[in-house]
């Protein structure tokens, strides 16, 4: 493969490889802040511990995420539907 073709080739994959990071990245976050939002209407007492345990339930670890959220305050019922929220 000639030196010319090889540039194209490297920058469309790097530009598919970037451009994958740029549109997953959004989507986790905006899941902590549905948690978030969830827990400031139903559980206002554990707005304060809601980011890290959404962010748990964001990343795949539902059991941490709901058992913080009770231990701040949060209904069990709650902290469920929160944590459900963060996938």
């Amino acid at each position: 493969m000639r030196p010319s073709a090889r540039i194209p080739t490297v920058l469309a994959g790097l530009a598919l490889a970037l451009g994958g990071a740029v549109v997953a990245a959004p989507s986790a976050q905006a899941d902590v802040k549905a948690c978030e939002q969830y827990v400031a209407q139903h559980a206002p007492k554990a707005v304060d511990d809601a980011a890290e345990a959404c962010y748990e339930g964001a990343i795949g670890n539902q059991t941490s995420c709901v058992s913080s959220l009770t231990e701040v305050g949060a209904s069990k019922d709650a902290a469920d539907s929160a944590c459900e929220a963060s996938r």
